[in-house]
């Protein structure tokens, strides 16, 4: 089998795997990105050269917890505020051309906060008004794809001006903006034509997605370019094997994990402000 093949029917699976779980039940959503979080965990202490068995139990037990119990409204603020704190920390890294190893401190903190943490909040974003809305994760991962697609579809067409080229040198400025346009075209078909709000909703509905396709382009472009600052320092091109052609479960949810608490400090925003 040749690699753009085997390459395509695993992101076929995956992507098959990812909807159904999601649509089927809140319990094999949970299920799917328990073990999700899981492998990422794994994957990430591989990379910083971390003992995995605490993390592992820490994050298990953590992610147990937080979907199986229902916590206040206190507790989602500081679970928000704990994780954007290393998401900060993990945008300076990205910029920081010196970094080249971790303390112990250190890689415990990005361990909880840039991998388990932000699962926790993906377990919290499906929810609206008590009611589980797998449509909601769904079109965020379908605003990432188209993201991904047409930042690359861009970059190669007309892309000249480098982003960040030490980090990743295939992403262009061009490709960017390529990404961001068509994700905000993507998020009005998902206002229209996907949640199909009531007329008297629906140019909110489209504000909410447009703002929406926005962060998430932005922050999933950044999540992808931290992932790689560290496995440039960790000085491997893939975080795991378990996805053939694609690398690792941390390859294929590096945006989503770096995205969820900014899409989940814009929903907090406008839960307070309605």
């Amino acid at each position: 089998m040749n690699e753009t093949l085997k390459r395509l029917l695993s992101g076929v699976v995956y992507v098959a795997l990812l909807i159904i779980a999601t649509s089927y039940s809140v319990n094999s959503f949970y299920l799917l990105f328990g073990v999700f979080m899981i492998i990422a965990v794994y994957e990430f202490c591989q990379l910083i050269h971390l003992n995995k068995i605490a993390p592992i139990i820490l994050g298990t037990a953590a992610y147990c917890l937080a979907t199986q119990y229902r916590t206040n409204q206190t507790n989602d603020l500081l679970l928000l505020i704990a994780t954007l704190f290393v998401s900060v920390k993990c945008l300076l890294l990205l910029f920081d051309s010196k970094k080249e190893r971790f303390d112990n401190a250190s890689k415990y903190v990005y361990t909880i906060g840039y991998v388990i943490l932000p699962f926790i909040i993906i377990s919290k974003i499906p929810f609206s008004y008590n009611t589980f809305r797998p449509k909601i994760i769904i079109s965020i991962f379908i605003l990432i794809w188209t993201n991904d697609t047409f930042a690359y579809i861009v970059g190669k067409s007309i892309g000249k001006h480098k982003l960040i080229e030490r980090i990743s040198p295939k992403k262009t400025i061009e490709g960017f903006i390529g990404g961001i346009v068509f994700s905000v075209i993507a998020g009005i078909l998902i206002s229209k034509f996907y949640f199909q709000p009531k007329p008297n909703y629906a140019n909110t509905s489209i504000i909410i997605w447009t703002i929406s396709a926005v962060i998430i382009s932005i922050f999933s472009t950044l999540g992808d370019l931290i992932e790689s600052k560290f496995k440039r320092i960790a000085g491997v091109k893939d975080s795991g094997n378990i996805m053939p052609g694609h690398g690792g479960i941390l390859d294929r949810l590096d945006s989503i994990i770096f995205v969820a608490p900014f899409v989940y400090l814009f929903y907090q925003i406008l839960y307070y402000v309605s």
